[in-house]
């Protein structure tokens, strides 16, 4: 009898997100450097943040020879790039004014104080993005929307009839040329979900792909840890939304309300507040779930520790990380595993089982 080999590939990993791990002095201090750091933990991967003290992101899109060299490097150091990202350009593209001079730290000096030279700048650096990752021979990239409505998230004073869906025409325009650049390029824009964002959750993620027709390159950077502190069904938005997922950041948080406070925090500090992120495996994540879904719909993309953690120190939680991670990769399975009771299709056969005469 012979069994039909089923060849979905496995999740990749360990891989590690370098941007909270990043400092002045060694080994945090380079791109080569910290390659060679997250070698010696047993990362496989690294996803680069497009800051320049580790990439140059303008250079990447203008010069092939520039990329080659970055790849070389971490290859050398028996790693690969997995994605860039732009979490902090992909802010500054969508701003309220109550945020702007929050927000103003994100963007070189020159632009503090001018929100419309700022933003400009965001939109050409994601178009940067766009050409670096083909360069670089990467399909998806990390991102945030940038948020116009995040001041309207709680329902209170009444919101006029029309805003929302006013807000979300206007953050459709301003990403459309950008997923344009991308789908010219190839390469998948994957937004973090993430509050803060004008996409935090799968309905505002289902507003926004709305409002850019559904756009092919509109797609989720998955971390559950964010949908534990608002409380969502982290595993019903895999079951929802995975044919949309391109990314996953692999980060653990807990939920523990009291009496005090609960899901808004009462303007606590990290380690006083209901909801916390915390090192893997010490927060309440169902990462066995999570990896089982997504090999269950095929995600064969990168797991990628994003290490944030208000008690534990970061070289422990670096270190843990990636055994961590590659303890919950799952082997998909070649062969159905009752394949071997099965046999060859006979209509005859399956005629005489089902009681049909011929």
């Amino acid at each position: 009898m012979e069994q039909q080999a089923n060849e979905a590939k496995p999740i990749k990993g360990p891989a590690v997100f370098l941007a909270q791990f990043m400092g002045k002095e060694a080994p945090f201090d380079t791109l080569e450097n910290m390659a060679k750091w997250a070698a010696s933990l047993g990362y496989k991967g690294i996803q680069v943040p497009t800051d320049p003290a580790l990439f140059d992101l303008e250079k990447a899109a203008e010069s092939q020879e520039y990329c080659d060299q970055i790849a070389a490097t971490c290859r050398a150091a028996d790693v690969e790039i997995t994605e860039l990202s732009t979490h902090l350009q992909g802010q500054l593209v969508a701003v309220h004014p109550a945020y702007d001079e929050l927000f103003d730290n994100f963007a070189p000096a020159h632009l503090h104080g001018n929100p419309k030279a700022r933003t400009e700048w965001a939109v050409n650096q994601l178009k940067c993005a766009a050409i670096a990752s083909k360069r670089l021979g990467l399909n998806a990239h990390a991102t945030f929307s940038g948020a116009l409505m995040w001041h309207l998230v709680y329902p209170w004073p009444q919101r006029p009839a029309g805003l929302v869906e006013q807000g979300f025409a206007e953050l459709a325009k301003r990403w459309l040329p950008i997923l344009d650049a991308f789908d010219e390029a190839g390469v998948d824009v994957c937004y973090e979900i993430h509050p803060g964002e004008d996409l935090h959750d799968g309905a505002t993620f289902e507003m926004f792909l709305a409002a850019v027709d559904n756009h092919p390159r509109a797609n989720i950077l998955f971390d559950p840890s964010h949908f534990v502190l608002q409380q969502l069904d982290y595993l019903d938005f895999i079951d929802r939304y995975h044919s949309r997922i391109k990314m996953f950041h692999v980060k653990d948080a807990e939920f523990n309300p009291n009496g005090r406070s609960g899901v808004y925090g009462g303007y606590q500090d990290w380690k006083d507040r209901p909801g916390r992120f915390r090192s893997l495996g010490d927060g309440q994540v169902d990462f066995k779930g999570i990896f089982s879904k997504l090999t269950q719909y095929g995600f064969s993309g990168w797991a990628v520790l994003e290490w944030e953690c208000c008690l534990k120190d970061s070289a422990q939680g670096a270190a843990e990380g990636a055994p961590f991670i590659a303890e919950h990769i799952i082997q998909p399975t070649r062969y159905a595993f009752d394949d071997f009771a099965g046999g060859e299709v006979s209509e005859t056969k399956n005629n005489r089982i089902l009681g049909i005469s011929e």
